[in-house]
């Protein structure tokens, strides 16, 4: 069974993805913030991070950069509803920062399970 940490400061997107993900068999925990999923990975691995871009005290930028700073072999799907730097799109920006994949909000539930899947296949 994959491993999955949902990172989010939105209680009703984690819980959304929680139990859509349990449903198709994924193990998920959650964190509200990048401090507590950097806690949270500490004490437990994990094969799958999704990350929102957008929340207090560690946003997704910095955590996604600590996460490949610790050389852990887990994937990174970013998640953010939109914005951009210039001509840079925030989650064109995630994928500099290292992560894998990303997802624009708000998501289906196929390109959720699409995505996370292949993430968990590759």
């Amino acid at each position: 069974m994959h491993r999955i940490l949902v990172i989010d400061d939105d209680a009703t997107i984690r819980a959304f993805m929680r139990r859509f993900l349990e449903k198709e068999g994924f193990h998920v925990s959650e964190a509200e913030d990048g401090e507590a999923a950097l806690r949270s990975l500490e004490s437990g691995p994990a094969d799958l991070v999704i990350v929102d871009i957008f929340m207090p005290r560690k946003d997704g930028f910095e955590t996604i950069r600590e996460i490949k700073g610790r050389k852990t072999p887990c994937k990174i799907l970013a998640i953010s509803g939109g914005g951009s730097i210039g001509r840079l799109d925030y989650l064109d920006l995630a994928k500099i920062f290292g992560a894998n994949a990303v997802l624009a909000k708000p998501i289906s539930r196929d390109a959720l399970l699409t995505t996370v899947s292949t993430l968990a296949m590759a």
